[in-house]
C-alpha cells in the first residue's frame, strides 16, 4: 500500500540559529500561517536549555498563542533530555516530541552533552513518557549520513542503530538526518531502500541539510527509495547550529513542493496560503 507523503515544516529549525532574537509576536504571526497551509506538521519550537538555543526560549508562549481551531497540522516540538520531555508533555496540544540521537558519539556530546549510552537511557525515559501523555515520539537519527569527525560511519552502522531503537523502545517515526549535507545518493538509496522493506512498520523522515542547488536531486533519490515523510523550510535557512557549518541550511521548503509538483506528485499543502506565508517570512529571515 502506498504511504501518504507527509511533508513537515520546520520553523523552530530555521530560526533556532539567529542571532538576534525574533519577538515571540512575529513567532505566533508566522506559525499561525503556516497552520493554514496544510502541512503535516509544523516543527515550531523546542523545549531545550534557554542557555544552550537562547531564540526557542519563548516555546510555551508562542504555544498559548497558535491558532489551532482551523488546522489539521499536528505540532512538534523538539526536547534533548528528561526535563525537556516533562515540559513537552505537560502541553495537550502538542502532538510529537522530537529527540535527536546521534550515531557519532562526538556529535552527541556536542549536542546533547551526553554520551550515546546516556541519552539510550533517555531516549527510554522519553519514550515511556510520551506513551502515558499520549505523544509520539520521533527519532531523529543525526549524523545518518557521514561523519566529520574521523569516527567510524558506515550505512550499516545506521542500520544497526535503527534495528536497536525499534528493538528496545518501540520507537516508530525515524527520521534519518543528514546534519552536515554530506549524504550521497547511493547512501539515501542503500539505506531507504534497505530498511523499509525490513522495518516497514516503521515511518522514515528525511531531515536534510543542504545546499540549494542539489535539493531536487537529494528529495527525488529518497523519495524514489520509498521515503515519503520529509522535513523542509521556507528558504531553506537553519541547519544545526551545532555543527557549525554555514554552507548547507534545510532542504527549502518551496524547491521540495516543485519538485512534487512538476513531477505529479500530490501533496496537502495549500499552494495560495503558502504564498502567504512566504511572504511573512520575509518579515523574519
Amino acid at each position: 500500500m502506498e504511504k501518504e507523503l507527509k511533508i513537515i515544516e520546520c520553523p523552530r529549525d530555521a530560526m533556532q540559529g539567529m542571532v538576534d532574537f525574533v519577538p515571540t509576536e512575529k513567532k505566533v504571526s508566522y506559525i499561525n500561517q503556516l497552520l493554514l497551509c496544510g502541512f503535516d506538521t509544523i516543527d515550531f519550537g523546542s523545549f531545550v536549555s534557554p542557555k544552550a538555543i537562547p531564540q526557542m526560549r519563548d516555546t510555551a508562549d508562542v504555544l498559548s498563542q497558535l491558532d489551532l481551531s482551523s488546522s489539521n497540522s499536528k505540532l512538534l516540538a523538539i526536547i534533548a533530555n528528561e526535563r525537556g520531555a516533562e515540559d513537552a508533555c505537560s502541553f495537550e496540544e502538542i502532538n510529537y516530541l522530537g529527540c535527536p540521537f546521534s550515531v557519532s558519539e562526538e556529535f552527541q556530546k556536542r549536542n546533547t552533552n551526553s554520551t550515546i549510552e546516556e541519552t539510550l537511557r533517555r531516549v527510554e525515559f522519553i519514550q515511556n513518557k510520551c506513551i502515558l501523555s499520549n505523544k509520539k515520539l520521533v527519532i531523529y537519527l543525526s549524523m545518518g549520513f557521514g561523519n566529520p569527525y574521523g569516527e567510524k560511519w558506515s550505512p550499516e552502522l545506521v542500520l544497526t542503530w535503527t534495528e536497536r531503537l525499534v528493538t528496545l523502545f518501540g520507537i516508530d517515526i525515524i527520521a534519518i538526518s543528514d546534519t552536515i549535507g554530506s549524504a550521497k545518493k547511493e547512501d539515501i538509496k542503500f539505506l531507504y531502500e534497505t530498511l523499509i522493506p525490513v522495518l516497514p512498520q516503521i515511518e522514515f523522515g528525511a531531515h536534510m541539510h543542504v545546499r540549494p542547488e542539489n535539493t531536487k536531486e537529494i528529495v527525488q533519490t529518497a523519495f524514489d527509495a520509498g521515503c515519503r515523510r520529509f522535513d523542509g523550510a521556507i528558504r531553506g535557512f537553519g541547519g544545526c547550529p551545532m555543527a557549525k557549518d554555514d554552507l548547507t541550511g534545510n532542504v527549502p521548503t518551496e524547491i521540495m513542493l516543485d519538485y512534487f509538483k512538476e513531477n505529479s506528485i500530490p501533496t496537502t499543502v495549500d499552494s495560495k496560503e503558502f504564498d502567504k506565508a512566504l511572504e511573512v517570512s520575509t518579515s523574519i529571515f
